[in-house]
């Protein structure tokens, strides 16, 4: 059978991963709608892959667990791609925290049970769970560990209050999740890392910087050090990276790849003023 990677959410940078790693491979591609899951696989398959569509809500279990029957279908399941998410210019506190804390835990723990030997695991996360202030150590324990179920109900999570907060809350916990979670995917002799990318160039990155925040994100890019923004393809060479064979000896890590905007945040000349 044919080894399997399965993309959840394939816009730009969940495509341009599903590229670079999946050559001999099937692409399962799961979209929040059948539509877009569509016309992602049909852009794979114009790029010389066998692909798949489904529709899938990241945040529903059945779903996810509909998405795994199918790809264990195809073949061992060697690679996962979380890029799913919506954006605190998107969706609200509720819908973000859903999908983007609550769905990707839940779907590592999905994945973790069936991953193949050999395989590995990306959650796409973002710079902005650097800038959420320090947590205790209790906090950061629960988001890498707690059971999926239990995530929403913490206190510190109910206690966000807007959808920025929401999202950053999310993305540390994306961070933090694949620590706790690399311990579990060991025992199938498989990894799982993250990425926290800055700005990137895609839609969700084009909503940000003509949305409700446009001037936040606007000054961002013009201060990093980089001078630009990214490009799928430069987060997916680190995926590459770290999913293949030479980054055997990577897991429950994340990568910041943001062109320095975390480092301007913190040391910049305007640290500390906003």
């Amino acid at each position: 059978m044919t080894d399997v990677t399965v993309v959840i959410g394939a816009g730009g940078i969940g495509q341009a991963i599903a590229r670079r790693i999946s050559s001999g491979r099937h692409i399962l591609v799961a979209n929040h709608s059948q539509e877009s899951a569509d016309t992602a696989a049909k852009l794979l398959e114009n790029a010389g892959f066998e692909t798949t569509a489904m529709q899938a809500d990241v945040s529903d279990r059945a779903m996810v667990r509909t998405v795994i029957g199918k790809a264990q279908e195809l073949g061992p399941v060697k690679a996962l791609v979380q890029a799913a998410g919506v954006s605190p210019s998107q969706a609200p506190i509720e819908a973000i925290l859903k999908v983007d804390l609550y769905g990707t835990a839940m779907l590592l723990e999905e994945f973790g049970k069936v991953i193949a030997p050999g395989g590995s695991g990306v959650v796409i996360s973002s710079q902005s769970g650097y800038r959420l202030p320090a947590l205790t150590a209790e906090q950061d324990a629960l988001l890498a560990t707690a059971p999926a179920e239990d995530l929403l109900a913490l206190d510190f999570v109910k206690a966000v209050k807007d959808t920025l907060h929401a999202y950053q809350i999310s993305k540390r916990c994306n961070s933090l999740r694949v620590r706790g979670e690399a311990i579990n995917w060991a025992k199938r002799g498989a990894r799982i890392n993250a990425i926290s990318p800055g700005i990137i160039v895609t839609p969700l990155a084009h909503d940000e910087l003509h949305g409700d925040r446009a001037d936040f994100y606007q000054a961002m890019l013009k201060k990093m050090p980089a001078g630009r923004a990214g490009t799928p393809d430069e987060v997916a060479a680190l995926a590459a990276l770290i999913m293949g064979p030479e980054g055997g000896f990577i897991t429950g890590s994340d990568f910041l790849i943001d062109g320095g905007a975390t480092a301007n945040f913190y040391y910049g000349p305007d640290a500390g003023k906003s």
